[in-house]
């Protein structure tokens, strides 16, 4: 049987990239994989991040946003942060942890008319169904 691999998704509000990863992570891992997502200062999921996830059957609206304090952060194994470099990370006893940088444009600083902001959730959104993708199949 395959040692569980523990993903934990960075952003710092937990409302949008991460909970996109995380439901991505969800939905196409198998039962080896444990997926979480965490930020420095989590928010509410955001409604355009969970309306573009629901527009291909994924429910982001039941995940819960967490603080670090709130994952078992020395379990996880592989981190993936999907902001800027200066986003913070957990502080890990672990000696070997995978650090993966995505650096992610923020849906959340998308401007313009409705149409406009959920094209731009769009495109991040399926940008990171592709690297989940490569992530859990390798």
């Amino acid at each position: 049987m395959a040692k569980p691999r523990n993903f934990l998704f960075v952003c710092k509000g937990n409302d949008a990239r991460s909970q996109m990863a995380e439901g991505f992570a969800k939905d196409m891992a198998n039962s080896v994989v444990n997926v979480f997502s965490a930020g420095d200062t989590p928010r509410d999921i955001n409604n355009y991040a969970a309306d573009v996830m629901q527009e291909l059957g994924i429910d982001i609206r039941e995940q819960a946003t967490r603080s670090f304090k709130d994952v078992p952060v020395n379990k996880i194994d592989t981190v993936i942060t999907l902001s800027s470099d200066s986003d913070p990370l957990p502080k890990m006893k672990k000696t070997k942890v995978t650090q993966i940088h995505w650096p992610l444009t923020d849906p959340t600083t998308a401007r313009g008319t409705e149409a406009e902001v959920k094209k731009a959730y769009r495109a991040v959104r399926d940008e990171i169904r592709n690297r989940v993708q490569v992530l859990l199949v390798g």
